[in-house]
């Protein structure tokens, strides 16, 4: 039986009308590809959409949006939505089946695309956006305005009133690594960040290096606060820098040196991009680094690309995975440091487990070991400055739980908390939280509230899609009703609070 009357209008459909929408509510409706459409305050009254609501899981209201009857008979597409949010039509599929959501920035975002009514949420949305590309363009524009009046110290200022609007100790950290950025208004360079007009037509070594110190300065601010707040700043700098790159003049010289900084540059947007579990837009840089790498004759940065790469497939395809590991092995034979030859060594480990080669892991990882038993050297490359014992039972870690072994993942993870490496705070949060994991998979609900409490507080601070996926899967598991307990109560009743805040 069809409806007789057009859900969005109440207006009446013609007989031989089998859209269920009547012909100038289709019309109005033709952009809906590129955004979403204006909905009446009574969509949100629909049960459905109430009831994902109610249990706080924005995938599920996601999903209730799409399906409501305001849109016609067929639902909206997931491939369409997908379009509206910024991600591919697989990650929504995640975001509806999958945990909650638990960062707030994306929440927030959504929320507002989307216009749900602010009364309905569970957490608070800010009075104005302030996702990282707002704030980005913010202090793009003070240190424009800072470099056209020659003030390094007010852009100085400007950023660390940037970095007060959060007031936690995430946004002090923050502080660091935009400081870092008001070097390119100091230098002469505002373009980088803000598109400058007067971008110069010739590119010399100085502008290299600085492209280079900005890798650095990324670097040190991820492993101390996470990608999320990162993101953003290196992609944006990478453009601006490939752009200008495009047109500018230079030596051979210099061009093999800026081949080999864009690539570098490259790398670190696509790490941050994984980090903050924006992973479709990482393969892009890496696909280019490995070009730049090859046209600079820069092997070093090539087995860095290939290495990541390495990282990025392992889920998704652990054959192509192991390969990227086996092809940086032979492109730095021969002059690979020990650490570096221990990285290569732990993502090929990692790959075989997810493969279910228990004989393939136990070999690489004890040629890890080996390699990193013999210590540091002089001629470590900068990105091998993470690669420590701790890392090492975090993969180690990480590839008993993809056994099945959860037994032997804990005592990996427990070392590490028992030994923490202070350099690498974010590392140090996520293998906790996989303790936690590793923990409720032995059969230990309550250990692994206890754990997941403990750390939720670190979590909150931490600007990472990884860690906060991982966590929210601890809090999915534990919120099952076979699970109830006083402990396991607390724990979600304490993450609820904290993604509300």
């Amino acid at each position: 039986m069809t409806h007789a009357n057009c859900p969005r209008c109440g207006g009446r459909l013609a007989r031989d009308n089998d859209s269920g929408r009547c012909t100038p509510c289709q019309a109005a409706e033709r952009d809906r590809l590129s955004r979403p459409p204006t909905v009446p305050a009574s969509f949100w009254e629909h049960e459905p959409v109430r009831q994902a609501l109610a249990e706080r899981h924005l995938g599920r209201v996601i999903r209730a949006y799409r399906c409501h009857p305001y849109h016609g008979r067929v639902a909206l597409p997931q491939s369409v939505v997908a379009v509206w949010l910024g991600i591919t039509q697989a990650q929504l599929s995640r975001v509806e089946n999958g945990p909650p959501l638990v960062h707030l920035d994306r929440l927030s975002h959504w929320a507002q695309l989307l216009r749900v009514p602010a009364e309905s949420l569970w957490f608070r949305l800010p009075d104005e956006p302030r996702g990282t590309g707002a704030s980005v363009a913010h202090i793009a524009h003070g240190v424009d305005q800072a470099a056209n009046q020659g003030q390094r110290a007010a852009v100085v200022v400007s950023v660390e009133q940037e970095s007060s609007l959060g007031g936690g100790a995430t946004d002090r950290r923050r502080f660091n690594v935009l400081a870092a950025l008001t070097g390119l208004a100091a230098a002469g360079h505002p373009y980088l960040l803000t598109g400058h007009a007067d971008a110069p037509g010739n590119i010399g070594m100085e502008q290299v290096r600085l492209a280079s110190s900005m890798v650095n300065d990324l670097r040190q601010a991820d492993a101390a606060v996470g990608a999320d707040q990162l993101c953003d700043v290196a992609i944006q700098v990478h453009t601006r820098l490939s752009n200008w790159a495009a047109k500018a003049k230079y030596s051979r010289e210099v061009g093999d040196a800026l081949q080999g900084a864009l690539a570098d540059l490259g790398i670190q947007a696509a790490w941050l991009a994984i980090d903050a579990e924006r992973r479709p837009e990482a393969r892009p840089f890496l696909n280019e680094a490995i070009t730049r790498a090859r046209i600079a004759d820069d092997p070093r940065v090539e087995v860095r690309a290939l290495a990541l790469l390495s990282l990025l497939l392992r889920d998704s395809q652990p054959g192509e995975s192991l390969h990227c590991a086996e092809a940086a092995i032979r492109v730095s034979a021969g002059w690979a440091t020990p650490r570096l030859t221990t990285l290569l060594h732990l993502r090929r480990a990692h790959a075989y487990a997810v493969l279910s080669d228990a004989s393939g892991f136990s070999l690489e990882m004890t040629k890890a070991r080996r390699e990193l038993e013999r210590g540091p050297h002089e001629d470590d490359p900068g990105f091998v400055d993470f690669v420590n014992e701790q890392e090492l039972n975090g993969i180690q870690g990480l590839s008993y739980l993809a056994l099945g072994r959860p037994e032997r993942a804990a005592q990996s993870f427990r070392a590490i908390t028992a030994n923490p490496s202070p350099g690498h705070r974010r590392n140090q949060v996520l293998y906790t939280v996989d303790l936690a994991e590793a923990t409720y998979q032995q059969g230990d609900a309550n250990g692994a509230a206890r754990i997941a409490l403990d750390v939720l507080p670190a979590v909150s601070q931490m600007k990472s899609g990884r860690v906060s996926r991982n966590l929210a899967q601890v809090r999915s598991n534990l919120a099952a009703p076979r699970h109830a307990t006083t402990t396991t109560r607390q724990f979600v009743d304490a993450y609820d609070r904290a993604v509300t805040v």
